[in-house]
């Protein structure tokens, strides 16, 4: 994974996640008119995963705001389920 073509702020979450087996496939740092609110990254897995994902995160010492599974809605079909994890960075 080529980590300099990520914002700059989630950049680190995203390498401890990938690092430790979480499969990613989005991730944005929530700064202003990005395509989330909040540094956030999205990753694939069964029911199991984003917990491990979680437990990942908090033996690293990341701020975790929220941890969530979805469904998106592509031609009127539900895709997925897919994880998402909220993250509170500091801010310089």
């Amino acid at each position: 994974m080529v980590y300099k073509k990520l914002d700059p702020g989630i950049r680190r979450i995203v390498k401890i996640l990938v690092d430790n087996g979480i499969e990613t496939f989005e991730s944005c740092d929530g700064a202003a008119g990005h395509s989330y609110p909040e540094p956030t990254v999205c990753f694939y897995g069964q029911h199991s995963e984003g917990f491990k994902a979680l437990a990942i995160a908090l033996q690293h010492g990341l701020r975790v705001s929220e941890l969530r599974r979805y469904y998106s809605v592509e031609d009127g079909e539900p895709v997925g389920p897919k994880w998402a994890m909220t993250f509170i960075l500091k801010r310089k």
